[in-house]
């Protein structure tokens, strides 16, 4: 556990040397961002991070959106999307398609806060925080994983807020939740048409007119 690597890291930094006790702080860090192994049918993980630590991000700078503006699709090696092992097929009913199931598992923004800003930097964004949402990859309407550097990134987001609007992605989010809980499209589906290529998922799938 991340809290755990910290206060061994130190309560042996006066025995270490100052290197070791850094290792020792980074190995802890890396095992709480890395959760489970296990993945889904539609080979997306599934995530056993904590929705209550915040969570190391990846180097800054190592990261780079591919395409530019609404949509855009983060760098599939730092952001491939990862999966909540509580959604499943059998579990759609009592969770995502469950109305206000999502308010239960969304991470409060005293650990998301901290996250953003250092995925900002991850991604080599030096703008306004304002101007870009820290997105569920794979949403949490959709089964995505809570908290899991893996499946949030910062989206960019439209430059000004003109009373009610929807980010086009959020759009296809709705659109998919709702074919899963009509029981009209399998949830493996919509996760993988979310992880890897919302753009033409929504081209699909959105009315644009």
């Amino acid at each position: 556990m991340l809290v755990e690597g910290i206060a061994l890291a130190r309560s042996h930094t006066s025995g270490l040397t100052a290197a070791l006790a850094v290792t020792v702080l980074a190995s802890s860090i890396a095992m709480a961002s890395a959760g489970s192994t296990r993945t889904a049918p539609n080979g997306l993980v599934y995530s056993t991070v904590s929705a209550h630590v915040v969570q190391a991000q990846p180097p800054a700078g190592s990261c780079h959106a591919r395409h530019t503006g609404l949509y855009s699709l983060p760098d599939a090696r730092c952001t491939p999307g990862a999966l909540n092992p509580a959604v499943t097929q059998a579990t759609i009913g009592v969770t995502i398609c469950r109305r206000g199931w999502t308010s239960t598992v969304r991470p409060p923004q005293a650990i998301t806060g901290p996250e953003k800003r250092a995925s900002m930097e991850a991604y080599g964004h030096s703008q306004a925080l304002s101007g870009y949402e820290y997105d569920h990859h794979v949403s949490l309407e959709l089964g995505g994983a809570v908290n899991d550097p893996r499946n949030l990134w910062p989206e960019p987001d439209y430059p000004q807020r003109l009373s009610f609007y929807l980010n086009p992605k959020d759009k296809l989010e709705g659109a998919l939740k709702r074919l899963v809980c009509q029981r009209k499209l399998r949830l493996g589906e919509a996760q993988h048409l979310i992880a890897s290529d919302w753009p033409s998922a929504f081209r699909r799938f959105v009315k644009t007119h």
